[in-house]
């Protein structure tokens, strides 16, 4: 086991993977930049670095200092919580290259997972449900509405690379494909640097509904039952619950099964999620996979009473997962809800007010 780890990250994640890490006896290294030296994670840690100025990408994104600050402090491992570079393959890859453990999936799995239409392919050979879709980059608007036709409105237009609710439009029609085509490649390629678009069908009455999967380095993978996320706004999630009020036992199974098929398809090594749509008659189909611990993990921990940091620590180091899938308990109701400060006076954008201490 690890005898220090480092944090690289900053707020309520750093504080959460030092709680668990000092109650496995393990010591921390926080980092953090010029703006947030009086931050609570700094003070939590045994030890603390200076990465540089403020904005993230001269302090936080930038993989040369995090790494310096390990190999300075001797930690062992380097947790990325999530934002930031906890989905960065090249990273991930670094950290290992460097002799050091990364606390999260190995760099081949957030690579395959990365890409909406690579991970789709991935998902149909691991025969997971896919939706009925155009699963290749779509040159241009017009072959966008061909395709949209024969798959049958409504449909819906993503970018490759997008998230966040950027990259995206549903369309009932063939304006609407048209338009909804240019729009999503500008945005995507504004957003992203990648303007590749693809279109599946549109789920009515559509659920989002997403299944926690862990998986060790011995080939093991078990799911941890689902969190229910349909409530949004503007395509992101506000509240989530575990377990969800809509499906049946027999959708929990199937849909842990089909999330375990994937993880195992790309040798999936941490705590992740696999996403699913939920139409309303509990026909399910794959979205995409986190390949990282999430803001809602919680849920999950009030429901199954384990420790999801704990784990992913212990993968990580090489330990077999003390667990098997008949272990997993499902007891309790857990909600979490995300609270967004937005201005009413304004259309409802998105402000945290003047910050004045």
């Amino acid at each position: 086991m690890f005898t220090k780890i480092l944090i690289a990250n900053r707020g309520e994640i750093a504080c959460r993977v030092i709680a668990t890490a000092k109650k496995m006896g393990i010591a921390t290294v926080a980092v953090y930049s010029e703006a947030d030296k009086e931050a609570r994670h700094v003070q939590l840690a045994d030890e603390a670095v200076l990465l540089g100025p403020a904005p993230s990408r001269e302090s936080y994104l930038v993989a040369d200092k995090i790494i310096a600050a390990a190999k300075q402090t001797g930690a062992q491992a380097i947790h990325p919580g999530y934002g930031f570079l906890s989905e960065n393959e090249a990273f991930a890859k670094r950290v290992e290259d460097e002799g050091m453990a990364f606390i999260g999936p190995k760099h081949f799995s957030i690579a395959a997972m990365g890409d909406k239409i690579a991970s789709k392919k991935l998902a149909n050979a691991a025969k997971v449900n896919t939706i009925p879709g155009w699963n290749d980059a779509i040159e241009s608007a017009e072959r966008a509405v061909e395709i949209a036709k024969d798959i049958g409105y409504p449909v819906m237009i993503k970018a490759s690379a997008g998230g966040g609710g950027k990259g995206l439009r549903v369309a009932y029609n063939d304006k609407e494909a048209l338009e909804g085509f240019t729009a999503c490649q500008n945005e995507a390629r504004n957003s992203f640097g990648d303007d590749r678009i693809f279109i599946e069908k549109f789920v009515q009455e559509p659920r989002h509904i997403e299944i926690q999967v862990l998986g060790d380095s011995h080939g093991n993978v078990i799911y941890l039952n689902e969190r229910e996320c349909s409530i949004q706004r503007r395509h992101q999630k506000v509240i989530e619950e575990a377990p969800s009020p809509f499906i049946s036992d027999a959708t929990r199974k199937a849909m842990g099964e089909q999330a375990v098929a994937l993880a195992k398809a790309v040798k999936y090594q941490s705590a992740g999620t696999v996403e699913f749509v939920v139409g309303k008659d509990q026909d399910f189909y794959f979205l995409e996979m986190n390949t990282r611990l999430q803001v809602e993990h919680p849920v999950t921990e009030c429901i199954t009473g384990l420790d999801l940091v704990e784990l992913m620590i212990r993968v990580a180091a090489g330990e077999k997962l003390p667990l098997t899938q008949a272990d997993v308990k499902r007891e309790g109701w857990a909600i979490e809800c995300r609270i967004n400060a937005e201005d009413p006076f304004r259309n409802f954008l998105p402000s945290t007010g003047r910050l004045v201490r």
